[in-house]
């Protein structure tokens, strides 16, 4: 079977306005998928569906829904009643904040919540009966290396991230015999429009054009996503992050704590750690 047979006809995309959502919903319009694209600004969602219209021939349908607000999910299966969904694709979610817990309101958090685990956990329990109906279908959930150990600054969404990766896991154990390839996708420091914002606000990078130092292309890590569908339950997303993982297999939880507190301090320009 072709790509488009196996997870078609449409996948939905959420978080599909910029960085690595839209690379992939584009990927998805380029293997023959008809794609439904997620996101709260409906500007930058008919920005994206004009690009896939201009370079591939599938289908597009917006849905503007903010993933925080309760209700999402039962409102984006309203907007989808009416289409067969082969792929669900959840990269919604990143932390433009990036400081303590405390320091912010704790709507912020439960915000978090709600979007990284709770829509996620609705979206496949509505679309996933029917794919296993037909004993074909895909299932993406973007994680994260916050997910791996707590760490400062991140507190909501380094445990959100953790969240997805053992629920990703869970769901590939136990639909992945029954047809429907589910794939945990970690991604470590990746080149996105709001890396970028976050990174200039706090005057690490000159411009939000320039790329972050150390970050990964969105095409490397769209890449190594469609190159992986079927090897889960989880996919590491790049050799350093990789690397970085097989290391952190040798520290006790502890020790990996005050590894990611020491990463946060250097990457908040602090003194490090005792």
């Amino acid at each position: 079977m072709t790509f488009a047979d196996t997870y078609g006809p449409w996948a939905l995309v959420a978080g599909a306005s910029d960085g690595v959502g839209a690379a992939f919903a584009t990927g998805l319009a380029e293997r023959g998928v008809n794609v439904v694209l997620l996101a709260r600004r409906q500007d930058v969602l008919d920005e994206v569906a004009a690009g896939i219209a201009s370079r591939t021939s599938a289908q597009t349908r917006t849905l503007a829904i903010d993933l925080a607000q309760p209700g999402a999910a039962a409102a984006i299966a309203e907007g989808t009643g009416d289409l067969e969904i082969g792929f669900l694709v959840y990269c919604a979610g990143a932390d433009p904040d990036f400081k303590p817990f405390l320091a912010g309101p704790l709507a912020a958090a439960e915000a978090m919540v709600q979007r990284n685990c709770m829509v996620p956990m609705q979206l496949c329990h509505h679309f996933a009966p029917a794919m296993v109906a037909r004993a074909r279908g895909g299932i993406v959930i973007f994680g994260s290396g916050a997910g791996l150990a707590g760490g400062p600054n991140m507190v909501a969404y380094g445990a959100s991230k953790a969240f997805d990766m053992v629920f990703a896991e869970a769901l590939w154990a136990e639909l992945h015999d029954k047809g429907v390839d589910v794939l945990g996708l970690i991604l470590g420091k990746t080149d996105t429009p709001a890396l970028r914002r976050l990174e200039h606000s706090r005057g690490q990078i000159d411009s939000p054009d320039d790329v972050p130092p150390g970050a990964a292309a969105v095409d490397d890590v769209i890449g190594e996503a469609f190159e992986n569908l079927s090897n889960g339950p989880t996919w590491i997303v790049g050799e350093d992050l990789r690397a970085a993982t097989q290391m952190m297999g040798s520290l006790t939880r502890n020790q990996l704590v005050r590894l990611m507190a020491q990463a946060s301090a250097a990457a908040m320009g602090a003194d490090r750690p005792e």
